[in-house]
């Protein structure tokens, strides 16, 4: 992706099901938990460089001893900082105690992050500063071991204020409007009734409160727990908890926004965010890889029993169509056909925009992550290309020489790598006031393979402000001098706010949302622009089911080509000299290639929870205003 957007963070949640002297004996070390969870938090680093954060819990530790460990860090390398702050603890004691070597006893006993229950977490951060604060995963302590509560997750809220309102009407002091905290104290408030009942119970049938402890541990119902808590929640997520004392659990939205995967067997049980870190980590394959379904809640139970449990009511699947075109790593089997599905849906586009003259056009594409949907693009390219040599073959058989053969035959469709992206620069952009002129220089190109007669086809995953294309690559591009600079975008044009976990909250920072507003006044239906700021006024205090995505109205002057024709002036600057094309894949054929990712809401304003119609009325209130607020 050409634009930089933060997004998605990663999960990662393992439970050894095994004593640790099990894992010492088969894999050599009782750090075995540790060491997967390094792969599988590494193997999402795509997914956050923000934070990351590390908990583990030990079982059956006797009083005074400690058994919950966490670990943070913001550091720019946050996953190697945190591992590394581990890794000093563990050889400062295994230094000062070399007694600890081989006994697996002593090493749970007295040195921390050991353990059979570990949660890890990988951050971007969508809102709020990056401060190790925000970093997960979030600790709730209490001295009852089953009142301990660790949290972390990859997911937004869109009623953080309604959320944070329940939470004062039951008596709490929340300590800030945020959903991570929000969340927390709400599953947090009903684990304690959870607990305090079966106390009861336990005290009704004349056990002491030492007696009581493992038979509430032991009949802690954490489906009822989460049943009880989500009630209300109105977002995307997939949210990870441990408690104290052993059990554990991950929920996903009703909807199925965000994703979740597990896997397990005689030995672990392990949830992530992507399916190929469970893969790669633990050498398993595609198939026996689970899916977590919406709604649902994968419970783990200190005893090892496992079980995926009905929370909330599915809807309507919709997950996240943004998880397949970019975010997820393409190592997934089926991520990277339907990425390359994506190439081969818009190239009949491409051709009818460099009127099928493949001879002069140079096919390439945007590192990196779009070099998956280029080979599809180029696969479709050469077989329309084959078919143009069978047909002329056919037609001229009784004429054709062998030389002529061998120049049909020698034809090829032409592709480089023209673009070429300096990583160690990109890292230094991160503020809006020093981006442009350090934008300009991202991207370095291959000069010497276009022509002045050439098209020049470059595809992107998607665009999303057009800041990089037009201060960069578009630049960059003209100085190879070809007539025609097509863009194509693997995705359609982002034209609504993202609320659910994607840095796409204002719409004036949408380079499709900037056309329409132009379009609008040069058609001189400006009036449109202030009817909608009305209609979106006047919802402002409905309920969120009665709520209308009036934002819509924007675009339904104009037709899809008129809105991508508007984008290719706005990102062509005045000392471009070759012409500009910007194409778009089309909403139905994304959901070809993806047809079990069908969230589309940044598409088309069909949003999957009832709080994005008034998130997306509120960031269009917010620009007719003039206010630099977030919508949610």
């Amino acid at each position: 992706m050409s634009d930089a957007i933060k997004h998605e963070c990663g999960i990662a949640l393992l439970r050894l099901k095994k004593p640790l002297e099990f894992y010492k004996e088969k894999y050599g070390s009782a750090f075995y938990g540790i060491q997967k969870m390094y792969l599988l938090m590494e193997k999402q680093h795509n997914r956050g460089q923000d934070g990351a954060g590390f908990a583990s819990i030990k079982f059956d530790v006797d009083a005074g001893e400690r058994y919950i460990s966490r670990v943070r860090s913001n550091d720019p390398q946050a996953i190697q900082d945190v591992f590394k702050q581990i890794n000093d603890r563990v050889n400062e004691e295994m230094t000062l105690h070399p007694e600890y070597a081989d006994d697996v006893t002593l090493q749970k006993a007295n040195i921390p992050y050991i353990g059979e229950l570990f949660l890890g977490h990988v951050r971007y951060g969508t809102f709020g500063k990056n401060s190790i604060e925000n970093v997960h995963p979030f600790l709730r302590q209490n001295n009852w071991m089953h009142r301990n509560l660790i949290v972390a997750g990859n997911f937004n809220m869109t009623n953080v204020k309604e959320l944070f309102n329940s939470l004062v009407e039951l008596g709490q002091h929340p300590k800030e409007m945020a959903d991570t905290v929000t969340v927390m104290e709400k599953i947090g408030h009903f684990l304690d009734e959870e607990v305090t009942d079966l106390y009861l119970e336990c005290k009704n049938n004349g056990l002491s409160k030492r007696e009581a402890s493992p038979l509430i541990a032991e009949r802690l119902n954490i489906a009822k727990i989460l049943t009880r808590a989500s009630r209300g929640w109105d977002g995307g997520y997939a949210m990870a908890g441990l408690l104290g004392h052993g059990d554990a659990f991950v929920i996903r939205d009703p909807a199925g926004i965000r994703p979740a995967y597990y896997y397990e067997d005689d030995e672990i049980v392990v949830v992530a965010s992507e399916r190929p870190v469970i893969q790669t980590a633990f050498n398993v394959d595609f198939e026996k890889v689970k899916e977590l379904q919406p709604g649902n809640a994968l419970i783990i139970k200190k005893n090892g029993s496992v079980s995926e449990e009905n929370i909330i009511e599915p809807v309507t699947k919709k997950a996240c169509s943004f998880e397949r075109i970019y975010f997820s790593r393409g190592s997934d089997a089926e991520i990277y056909q339907e990425r390359k599905k994506l190439g081969k849906l818009i190239l009949p586009a491409v051709l009818e925009t460099i009127d099928n003259d493949t001879d002069h056009t140079v096919f390439s594409y945007i590192p990196n992550t779009a070099e998956t949907s280029f080979y599809g693009m180029v696969e479709a390219a050469n077989d329309f290309l084959n078919q143009r040599k069978n047909q002329f073959i056919l037609t001229n058989r009784k004429t054709l020489t062998k030389e002529k053969l061998e120049e049909i035959l020698s034809v090829k469709i032409r592709t480089e790598k023209i673009a070429i992206k300096d990583a160690k620069l990109r890292t230094f952009i991160t503020d809006d006031a020093n981006r442009d002129d350090l934008v300009a220089h991202v991207y370095d190109v291959t000069y010497g393979v276009i022509k002045p007669t050439d098209n020049l086809v470059i595809i992107d995953d998607s665009i999303v402000r057009g800041t990089t294309l037009k201060m960069s690559i578009l630049k960059m591009m003209d100085r190879l001098h070809p007539k025609r600079i097509i863009v194509v975008s693997s995705a359609p044009q982002i034209r609504y706010p993202d609320c659910y976990g994607i840095d796409m909250a204002r719409l004036e920072g949408l380079i499709a949302f900037q056309a329409a507003i132009e379009l609008l006044k040069e058609y001189k239906k400006v009036e449109i622009i202030e009817e909608v700021y009305n209609k979106c006024k006047f919802q402002e205090n409905f309920k969120d089911t009665d709520v209308i995505n009036h934002v819509t109205e924007i675009y339904a002057s104009f037709t899809n080509q008129q809105i991508s024709d508007k984008i290719s002036q706005l990102l062509r600057s005045e000392e471009i000299k070759a012409e500009v094309k910007i194409i778009f894949q089309t909403v139905e054929n994304l959901h070809i290639a993806c047809p079990k990712n069908l969230g589309d809401w940044y598409f088309t304003g069909d949003y999957p929870t009832p709080g994005g119609n008034r998130v997306v009325n509120r960031a269009f209130i917010n620009f007719y205003e003039g206010n630099n607020a977030r919508a949610y």
